[in-house]
Order: C-alpha cells, then structure tokens, then sequence
C-alpha cells in the first residue's frame, strides 16, 4: 500500500500515526502545535477528526463514558471546521508531516477527499457501516480502517466488501474502551489477522495508557500503529485518559523503531559476537601433565575456556588418542598433539 508516495506494510518501516482526535479543544493553535510535535517525535503522520455532528448523528446519541457533556453538543462546540482542517493540511505540508483524517460521515469524506488527503482513516463505529465504506472507496484513495467493538465475523463482512472494491486498505487491530484492560487488549488477534485477511495490511490502534503493548503489537506483525496523542496530559481532552504526551511519543517511535531492528530471524554468529565466542566457549584442557606417548583418559581432560582450542563437544574424539608431546596440566590440548590429527 502506498499513501502520498509512502510504502506501509510488508517490509516497509512500521508506519506511526499520532491521533490528536480532539484532544486540541477546538483550538487551531493548539491542533498546529501537535502536528509540530509530532513531526519533532519523529511520528509519520498526525491524524484529526472531521465531525459534521447532523451529518453523523441524531442529537440525543447516548453518551459516552469519555465525555461530560453529551457527544452531540460536544461536537458542535469543539469540532473543527473544513477550513481549519485545510489549514492544518497546508501546515502539515510545510514542516514535513503527513496529514490524515477521519471523516464520521460520508459527506465528511467527500469534503476530505476535496482538500487532497493521500487516504482516510475510517474509526471503529463506522468499520461495520458497509454501504458507506463503498462509497468512500469509490473515491480510489487507500483506506485504514480500525475494528474495535467487532466480531471477527464483521471484520470478515468488512474485509470482503473492501476487497471487492480494488482499493488499498488496512485493517487496525482495536479495542474501544477508554482505557481498556490489557486482559482485553487480545493482541494475538493480529496474528490471526494477518493469517485471515492476507489483502490487508495490519496494524494496531492502541488505547492503552502506556507503550507496552504497542511494542508487542510490532512484535506480532504489526506495520501500522496509531497512538492518541495530547499536548499536556493535565489538561482536558476527550481522549485525555487514553493519551500520551509527545515525550511518551517520542521513546514510542524510538522504542517501535528498535523492535524493528530485532525482528530478524536468522540465527548465526555475528561479527561482533565473534570476539566473545572465542573467549566465553569453551575447548578440552588438560588437567594434569601429561606425557608423551600417553593415552588420553576421560580423568585427564576437561573443558575450559577459551574456545579457541578444540571444541568441548569432541570430547569424545580426544579421549583413547595418543598424545605426540609432552602437555603440562591446564593446557589447550591442539589437534597437532595428538597422534591421529585427522580426527
């Protein structure tokens, strides 16, 4: 899959989302400082939230355990304009980071798709509304698409419709409480992901308040991961309790980045393990004088390090030889004492 140009999945580097959602308050200032900071984080991408609260909802939508005032009017009062996402994106452009955004309806999409965003990121409540997911695919831009609150029977109706369409897209592990249990967070899902759904990309959206199971979900296949992000974790936020700041972001990508570097999976000496090898191994010493003409006995040999001698492991190819010299007790036994060489 490539977004602006940029490869994700496969052996492309683990792609890093920082989701400001509306943590910024419905401030400009605030929303410019976090794609600032997360482009200083080293992150890929900063993503926000475009909410057009009648195209999305009815008014008296229940409401939810993160906010303390009913999401409708939330929304209304804090919600970015198409405007101040335009401004963002044309920010994000000039200091370097790539902007993504979440439309909640499909006029929203359409309104993105309108401004330029290189692909959509579809949230959990829409992962199930099929009808909608078509519609946004037909705008031909890849999709990421996370799947909390869903059976595995939903991801597959999702995954099917998605696939039918010819469009790139990725499907994002996700657990949608605020904050969740880690006995819930199910990681190994993603391994079950990445063997059921082979057209997608996997990733994960994490809501945990902490870094640990981000890095497990690199650990397990992930090659996309998105992380809530805030400006300053004292004050308010919708997402405030799911969030990390952009110091916590930074040991995040420096940590995802690392986990990268140790997925290999090819086990041999490495050249800087060569020095230690020959010190820390082990090869048959004598443990007592030896004369020549001796036959080697078990009593008389052990293993010592260094390993630069005969390996320990032949040991009993040594033993019953004849030596050729005389070897004095705590001594490397070499091949060239003993009478048959070859062996």
């Amino acid at each position: 899959m490539r977004i602006a140009g940029r490869r994700v999945g496969a052996d492309a580097p683990v792609f890093i989302i920082a989701e400001a959602c509306d943590n910024h308050m419905g401030s400009l200032d605030a929303a410019k400082e976090m794609c600032l900071q997360a482009k200083l984080a080293g992150c890929d991408c900063i993503k926000f939230q475009h909410h057009l609260p009648d195209e999305e909802m009815l008014p008296n939508v229940p409401m939810s355990s993160n906010f303390d005032i009913p999401l409708y009017e939330f929304l209304k009062r804090y919600a970015l304009t198409l405007d101040q996402h335009e401004e963002l994106l044309k920010h994000c452009d000039e200091i370097g980071i790539m902007y993504l955004c979440t439309p909640f309806s499909l006029k929203a999409a359409y309104e993105l798709d309108e401004l330029g965003v290189p692909a959509f990121k579809i949230g959990s409540g829409e992962m199930d509304d099929i009808p909608t997911l078509r519609a946004i695919a037909k705008l031909e831009k890849p999709m990421i698409v996370s799947t909390g609150m869903a059976t595995f029977e939903e991801i597959e109706r999702t995954y099917a419709a998605l696939s039918s369409s010819g469009i790139s897209f990725a499907l994002m592990n996700c657990l949608s409480e605020y904050p969740p249990r880690y006995e819930d967070v199910n990681l190994g899902v993603i391994v079950q992901m990445r063997d059921s759904f082979p057209n997608a990309i996997i990733g994960h959206s994490d809501h945990t308040p902490d870094l640990f199971t981000t890095f497990a979900s690199v650990a397990l296949g992930a090659k996309i991961i998105e992380k809530h992000v805030i400006l300053d974790k004292r004050t308010p936020g919708p997402d405030q309790a799911v969030s990390i700041d952009f110091f916590e972001m930074r040991e995040l990508v420096d940590g995802v980045r690392k986990v990268e570097a140790a997925l290999g999976s090819q086990k041999k000496v490495h050249q800087a393990e060569q020095g230690i090898r020959e010190w820390a191994h082990r090869s048959i010493v004598s443990l007592v004088d030896i004369p020549a003409g001796t036959i080697i006995s078990q009593d008389m040999v052990w293993s010592k390090r260094p390993g630069t001698g005969i390996p320990s492991y032949r040991m009993e190819e040594v033993i019953g030889q004849v030596v050729t010299r005389d070897i004095r007790a705590n001594t490397l036994i070499a091949w060239n004492d003993l009478a048959q060489e070859s062996l």
